[in-house]
């Protein structure tokens, strides 16, 4: 199955060490950018109940639900303690000409 690249924000839409919310369809995404401006994407909902990760706290590579604190490091997905023990899917991010891209496949 081939990765579709959607555009997602410009690079300056996302400050170090934070989250940006992305719809596409019917999915929601996390988009991060790491303190060494590096960009990576999950899911955007928390596998423990179903929360937007975007509006939980961002520390180091770390993303902290904002309803029970769940923590999964975002470059991997993993879930890092209860009360998450599902691992959040991760998806391909590329800077193409100033902006931030995430690759889906046909199913998100």
């Amino acid at each position: 199955m081939n990765d579709q690249w959607i555009d997602v924000c410009a690079v300056g839409e996302i400050e170090a060490e934070d989250v940006l919310r992305f719809d596409h369809g019917a999915q929601t995404y996390a988009v991060f950018r790491s303190a060494d401006n590096e960009f990576f994407a999950t899911a955007g909902l928390c596998t423990h109940e179903k929360i937007h990760l975007a509006d939980g706290l961002v520390m180091d590579h770390v993303i902290e639900c904002p309803k029970h604190n769940g923590r999964f490091d975002y470059r991997t997905g993993k879930a890092l303690g209860a009360p998450v023990c599902v691992n959040l899917k991760t998806y391909p991010v590329r800077v193409d000409a100033g902006r931030v891209q995430l690759a889906v496949t046909a199913e998100g």
